[in-house]
């Protein structure tokens, strides 16, 4: 990794990468089969399924190197953006060729912006992360990652996030219970320490939560599952925005239709609204 420049500005941290490689072994992709309720089927030499990486290439740290939230401090490769909350906003991905279980894989990740914005809650910061996935005949995928950092809520019940009605005109709709400890299995999956996900008093006392937040991640996961499982092809492309979180108090739904080669897909809450937007393009 190099070295982080010697400023707290985090503007100062855009082209700051980091190098890693992973083994990408056929356990964790069998572990994440089992914690959607599936047999372990996947083994070496088969292809790593959509969004799967992210089960690879973990962010680690020692305890005392951890934020009051459960992530590695801030400030290393990441910029040391003052705000406190962190979540995925969305991201893009382009795929050139499946990465396959057993093989050695290398990602370069690199910040690609910072953009301090104001919302209605209050000020934003955006950082997004370009990563680059090769394997052993090349490179296999790209990703631009955003990341949303946010102030602490006001005191009070949670605010409701105003968002779009999913409707009712998708061709296929899955509905999906979460549980806690489905998220632990993904949390420990990724090596997400991330408290929100949890810890139920930290998430609702402090972040100001309605419950324990289902990974935005995992929500992506399930949608390109559930688009790949439409049209039984290998993806060409995803991209996906968070729009409102969903919690574990209740199930959510997902949602899909075609229209060509791509794929709409929409994750909604239980009352009918939309938490996150997706395309997948085949």
């Amino acid at each position: 990794m190099q070295t982080p420049p010697e400023t707290a500005d985090p503007r100062a941290w855009i082209g700051h990468s980091q190098t890693r490689q992973d083994r990408l072994h056929a356990d964790p992709a069998r572990r994440m089969q089992m914690t959607l309720d599936r047999d372990a089927t996947l083994d070496d030499g088969m292809a790593l399924p959509a969004l799967w990486h992210w089960l690879y290439f973990l962010e680690t740290a020692p305890l005392s190197g951890l934020g009051r939230d459960g992530h590695p401090a801030k400030g290393g490769f990441l910029p040391p953006v003052a705000l406190p909350r962190r979540m995925w906003a969305g991201g893009r991905l382009g795929f050139m060729r499946p990465l396959v279980l057993g093989e050695e894989a290398r990602k370069i990740s690199t910040i690609r912006a910072v953009t301090p914005k104001n919302g209605r809650s209050g000020p934003l910061c955006f950082v997004t992360v370009r990563h680059e996935i090769a394997g052993p005949d090349g490179p296999a995928l790209w990703e631009e990652h955003d990341i949303v950092y946010r102030a602490d809520p006001a005191p009070g019940p949670p605010a409701a996030t105003p968002t779009d009605p999913v409707g009712a005109d998708w061709e296929t709709t899955r509905q999906i219970v979460p549980s806690e400890v489905m998220l632990f299995r993904y949390s420990a999956l990724t090596f997400n320490g991330h408290r929100i996900h949890y810890d139920r008093d930290y998430a609702t006392g402090v972040e100001g939560h309605a419950g324990l937040v289902v990974h935005g991640p995992l929500i992506a996961t399930l949608l390109a599952d559930l688009a790949t499982s439409r049209r039984g092809d290998r993806m060409r492309a995803f991209s996906f925005r968070a729009v409102a979180p969903v919690f574990d108090t209740a199930p959510f739904t997902l949602h899909a239709r075609g229209d060509g080669p791509r794929e709409e897909l929409a994750a909604a809450t239980a009352e009918g609204r939309i938490a996150m937007r997706a395309t997948a393009t085949f």
